[in-house]
């Protein structure tokens, strides 16, 4: 089952670099489209749940899960989203392949935890493949701007290896509440955050939400990549460890 769910995942997360940078190049706001994606797909399946048990509606005042989405959702998709308004979805890619290393660092250097040296060599060989893979799409504009979306994807990794292993203590401490509805709880924070972000600094058009290929990434985003992609990233969290899910940025 886990191995499943992983390749699925993998499958799903796999097209969102695409979907989002058709969604901004066809005019949503980078920060306003990524609030509105976690805030409903978060919505939507916490709903769900808390109709077949109303005693999940306290998930929503618990501290951890404000932490968790700041990490896992708000730091790292506001800074993915705003890049990709200057770096191409393969160069966001490649960079974005150094989170599970991050993890490892954290792990390691920050936590006192040993990694061993097959989870390092493997995380290597995965940022290498991902370049082989990509290098043909690899567009390189030295301008600031460029320059800036590739420090931002890189500081967004940092949020999400953070936030990846703070969520594993969140799932250890409620171990009575489904992952599926944890996830939920954190994204809604995440996209409750973006939204206030984007309320300041962006200049928000809502026409531009009814142009098929925004409206069409929109929903992809929020259906597959957050409500059944984010959702099975969580449970595998859980399920195993931090280091391993984050493996389909490969």
């Amino acid at each position: 089952m886990i191995f499943i769910n992983f390749c699925f995942m993998c499958f799903i997360f796999g097209t969102t670099f695409l979907a989002i940078k058709i969604g901004i190049d066809s005019g949503l706001t980078p920060f306003f489209s990524g609030g509105v994606r976690f805030f409903l797909a978060g919505f939507f399946i916490f709903s769900f749940m808390i109709m077949r048990n109303k005693g999940l509606f306290q998930l929503l005042f618990r501290k951890e899960l404000f932490f968790s989405g700041v990490g896992l959702t708000f730091g790292t998709f506001s800074t993915l989203y705003w890049a990709e308004q200057y770096v191409t979805s393969g160069i966001a890619a490649v960079l974005s392949a150094t989170g599970p290393m991050m993890i490892i660092f954290i792990q390691r250097f920050l936590l006192r935890q040993k990694a061993t040296l097959y989870s390092v060599f493997g995380c290597a060989i995965g940022i290498i493949g991902v370049l082989l893979l990509v290098q043909e799409t690899l567009s390189m504009d030295m301008s600031t701007f460029w320059l800036a979306g590739c420090v931002a994807i890189l500081i967004g990794e940092v949020c999400y290896a953070a936030g990846t292993i703070y969520t594993r203590k969140v799932t250890e401490r409620y171990k009575e509440a489904s992952p599926i509805a944890l996830n939920a709880v954190q994204m809604m924070y995440g996209g409750v955050l973006l939204l206030v972000l984007a309320s300041f600094i962006e200049d928000i058009q809502i026409s531009a939400f009814f142009q098929p290929e925004s409206a069409g990434s929109l929903i992809y985003l929020i259906i597959a990549g957050s409500m059944i992609g984010h959702s099975l990233y969580y449970w595998l969290v859980s399920k195993t460890n931090p280091v391993f899910p984050s493996t389909w940025l490969y």
